[in-house]
């Protein structure tokens, strides 16, 4: 069986990375920031990489440079955005925007109240605004979006904030 050419592997490997990219970028819950600059510029640094594989096939140590840093750009990066792009705190904000969005359609409603939120979030043991302590008394992100929406009634931190566009539409983003 004859063996791929050095460009056609490099052909494949850019692919492959620019399919990756994509995927990895698609794979996150459209709710959420899916920082699409930061994508692109692994994928273009990905895409260096092949050329630079593409270009010189003389020396053995930069083609494993190169090689590793193809992974890097091209796999590793993307991958693990996707995979962090959603910690607990994100997927309990979130379940209480799902839930506020079908309470407030159950209502026939074309905007998701404050009231909504709050409902949704006390329902999942969670907790709407900061948590007051003895050095900040004053809650925030209690009355108005962006909503800050807290996994644990009684904890601080972590928290996500929350807010509604044109009425149905979620933002979660960290605070």
């Amino acid at each position: 069986m004859q063996s791929l050419s050095p460009r056609a592997r490099a052909l494949g490997a850019a692919g492959l990375c620019l399919l990756i990219a994509v995927a990895a970028g698609l794979a996150v819950d459209n709710r959420l920031d899916r920082h699409w600059i930061l994508r692109g510029v692994t994928a273009l640094l990905a895409v260096c990489c092949t050329a630079l594989l593409l270009t010189d096939q003389t020396r053995r140590l930069r083609q494993i440079v190169t090689g590793v840093g193809l992974g890097m750009f091209g796999l590793i990066i993307p991958v693990s955005q996707t995979t962090w792009s959603k910690p607990p705190e994100i997927d309990f904000a979130l379940q209480v925007a799902t839930d506020a969005k079908d309470a407030a359609q159950k209502d026939a409603r074309s905007a998701v109240s404050v009231a909504d939120v709050q409902t949704a979030a006390e329902r999942r043991g969670g907790a709407v605004g900061t948590f007051p302590t003895e050095k900040n008394p004053q809650v925030r992100g209690a009355d108005a979006y962006p909503l800050i929406v807290r996994a644990k009634r009684d904890q601080g931190r972590p928290w996500a904030c929350l807010s509604f566009i044109h009425g149905l539409d979620a933002k979660v983003r960290p605070c």
